[in-house]
């Protein structure tokens, strides 16, 4: 089988990327002299996953917000359909579903090094109070993902049927939530290093 086989199918390019990544994984097991079946392992395994939705989050929040909208007035109107219809929604699905994976397995990583409750009070010293403040941002921009953006964009979209004006109201919602999330996004990130690096 040719790599471009591979390449030119999503489903066989992330597949083959799984079995590369256990592949690493089995090689660092092996050099490390495995590894306890501990809070720690499993730490390390959810904070991967952590991360993994982070990026597809991420990704797509500054998607939308560096390329998509900003995009728009530049598309012809008979092209515009094509983004509503198509690839807005398809991005919608993996940016909320991914906003809700990155809180669980953040806040299952917080538990297990326990300091989940110490860090969401803001109890503690310096980095539960810079990871806190990290999780709380999170915890934020998914509520607005979930219960704002997404319910504005149905409509916005035309996957709710409404009138025009709603419509537009809608649109113009989902945009300064969005935009919100993408002030956010930037210290979030930033107490999100500085809690794994400066404490």
């Amino acid at each position: 089988m040719r790599i471009s086989n591979i390449l030119l199918s999503l489903p066989k390019t992330l597949l083959s990327s799984v079995i590369a990544t256990l592949i690493f994984f089995s090689i660092l097991f092996y050099i490390n002299d495995g590894w306890a079946n501990d809070r720690y392992f499993w730490s390390a395994i959810f904070r991967y996953f952590h991360v993994l939705s982070g990026i597809m989050w991420i990704g797509l929040l500054w998607y939308f917000n560096f390329v998509q909208i900003p995009s728009m007035p530049k598309i012809p109107d008979e092209q515009k359909p094509a983004i509503g219809k198509v690839i807005a929604p398809t991005a919608l699905f993996w940016f909320r579903w991914a906003a809700l994976l990155t809180i669980i397995t953040g806040l299952i990583t917080a538990y297990l090094n326990g300091y989940v409750h110490e860090a969401l009070g803001f109890k503690g010293g310096a980095k539960n109070i810079t990871i806190g403040i990290g999780m709380w941002l999170g915890i934020i921009m998914a509520i607005n993902v979930w219960f704002i953006i997404w319910p504005n964009q149905k409509r916005a979209l035309g996957i709710v049927e409404c009138d025009p004006e709603v419509k537009a109201k809608s649109a113009r919602t989902a945009l300064l939530v969005s935009r919100v999330n993408t002030f956010l996004s930037i210290p979030m990130l930033l107490t999100m290093v500085a809690a794994q690096n400066l404490y």
